[in-house]
């Protein structure tokens, strides 16, 4: 025969508080998406559903009530939007600007490589002509009198 051993209510009263407490102020441990549920409360807490509706019903309706006066966004996740928001315009003009650099870049390497097939052509053209006649490299000049 198992035992069980006795359960703290008051300890679970304190998980379920905290717990509620780290995801109002947007700092959960446990909850990956940090919702304010019910759900990510009982996540967050680490207790049993049957636990929690069990015998702290009560906390669980002070927690969803606590939402309902913060509008259902906690201060933390909502500067986390809006950061979210500007970064995404950020990406967007940055993705733009890569955009039109890659095109450029290719009419570049285009126009490169017709300059050098045209250069490659026009030294063919006097390797087979043979008339002409090399100049002398100009002299430098010693400026330093």
């Amino acid at each position: 025969m198992t035992s069980r051993r006795p359960r703290d209510l008051e300890a679970e009263r304190a998980a379920l508080r905290t717990a509620a407490d780290r995801l109002l102020a947007g700092t959960p441990l446990r909850s990956a998406s940090g919702k304010l549920t019910a759900t990510e409360l009982l996540r967050e807490s680490s207790l049993r559903r049957d636990v929690a509706y069990g015998d702290h019903r009560d906390l669980i309706e002070e927690f969803q009530a606590r939402v309902k006066a913060q509008n259902a966004t906690p201060a933390a996740m909502q500067e986390l939007t809006d950061r979210y928001g500007e970064v995404q315009e950020k990406l967007a003009a940055v993705t733009k600007r890569l955009a039109n650099e890659q095109a450029l870049s290719a009419a570049l390497r285009r126009i490169v490589a017709e300059l050098d097939l045209e250069l490659a052509h026009t030294r063919e053209q006097l390797e087979q002509s043979g008339t002409v006649t090399r100049l002398p490299a100009a002299r430098r000049r010693n400026r330093s009198r």
